[in-house]
């Protein structure tokens, strides 16, 4: 407060005192009333960082001695293979873990990504790792957690995806959401896994994806090691598919690629696709009902809209597009399975895939990013895998 009693002697006591009460009273509002300002306008003031992990990501709790796992999948955050695994990650102790994975079932997005739509992302709570879950595809979420964006880091030393439900054999790679999310991180220059579990409907149970981290869990470890060392096999990512009962496996075989595939069987269906109280038996575990409605519920006419409530999904679709008749024109509803075929002669070499998945092994399929480097990539991961394996036991 300023010199307000140079002259005081010259007024009543009383008066000064009660004077100097009123300045000061003033003097507070008028402070408080400045840093009421000061804050209203800091708060209109652009962040510094656009990162959603300010808000839920202490960056004092990452211990920088660690080295960062970065876990996606396909079936969705959910699911108990990535559940499992994260847990198994986070119970080492040894690595600082995030997750970046789809709200919902993506298994057979393939490497599609979203473009021109808004993708959505929200903290999930999964105990001991920092993890968020997206509205888009498992490539979405690498690309979107290697961006920058998202985490205060951009190249964590290794990308797991997985552990999916069903096997990503063959051809079955190119449809693999799980897959695709580690040749992302691969195309970053991050090295990466995929890992799925050959899941068997009324044999496979939901304990032998515990079982699945179990097995695989040395050869995660021995990744990470040889990461750090410089001996990981580069220009390449890693596929490992776990036979259906996980304890029972043989060992790991390093596999090639094979030619096979499932069949797609497109099937015709009526216009009421699915009965009321009827759901999608590829996606009981979501729970997605589809229902058509009118042609005139949207005006562009392929409309959807997601309505998650846990492991409720609601799909509605629009088919009609506005202002068009409909009544010259034909509309045919169709629903897309895939059956698995008989394989062919030359298909029965142990060493393919498939072949050796369900002989009992852990196939491990280098998936290079070019063919033409192949045969070196074979021999480089052939040389990889033996001394880890060794070195494990």
């Amino acid at each position: 407060m300023t010199s307000t009693t140079v002259k005081n002697n010259f007024l009543p006591p009383g008066l000064v005192s009660n004077l100097q009460e009123v300045l000061s009273k003033k003097n507070n509002e008028s402070d408080k009333a400045n840093d009421q300002v000061k804050a209203n306008a800091e708060s209109t003031q652009p962040s510094s960082s656009t990162t959603v992990s300010d808000a839920v990501e202490d960056e004092e709790a990452i211990d920088s001695s660690k080295p960062i796992v970065l876990v996606t999948n396909g079936d969705g955050i959910e699911s108990p293979g990535l559940v499992y695994l994260v847990e198994a990650l986070v119970r080492e102790g040894l690595y600082n873990v995030h997750v970046c994975a789809p709200q919902v079932d993506k298994s057979v997005s393939g490497h599609s990504v979203t473009l021109q739509e808004t993708v959505a992302v929200s903290s999930a709570e999964i105990d001991g790792a920092t993890a968020f879950e997206v509205s888009g595809t498992p490539v979405d979420c690498v690309s979107l957690a290697l961006s920058g964006a998202l985490f205060s880091w951009s190249k964590p030393l290794l990308v797991i995806s997985g552990i999916n439900r069903g096997s990503s054999c063959g051809h079955q790679m190119f449809y693999s959401g799980v897959v695709a999310g580690a040749r992302e991180a691969m195309l970053c220059g991050v090295p990466s896994l995929s890992i799925s579990l050959n899941w068997k409907k009324d044999e496979s149970k939901e304990t032998d994806f515990k079982d699945a981290v179990a097995v695989c869990l040395p050869l995660i470890n021995a990744a990470i090691r040889d990461i750090e060392k410089g001996l990981f096999p580069k220009s390449c990512s890693l596929n490992i598919e776990i036979p259906t009962s996980p304890l029972t496996k043989k060992g790991f075989k390093l596999a090639r690629q094979s030619m096979w595939r499932s069949t797609p069987n497109w099937q015709a269906v009526s216009a009421n696709r699915y009965p009321a109280g009827h759901f999608m038996s590829n996606q009981q575990s979501l729970g997605i009902q589809l229902a058509q409605l009118g042609r005139d519920a949207s005006a562009a006419g392929a409309a959807r809209r997601l309505t998650t409530q846990k492991k409720n999904v609601v799909e509605i679709e629009s088919v009609g597009v506005a202002g068009k008749s409909d009544f010259n024109r034909v509309k045919k509803f169709f629903r897309l399975q895939f059956l698995d075929q008989d394989q062919d002669q030359e298909e029965n070499d142990e060493d393919l895939d498939f072949r050796a998945l369900e002989s009992g092994f852990i196939a491990v399929t280098p998936l290079p990013l070019s063919p033409h480097i192949e045969m070196d990539i074979q021999t480089a991961a052939l040389d990889w895998i033996s001394a880890a394996l060794h070195g494990e036991q």
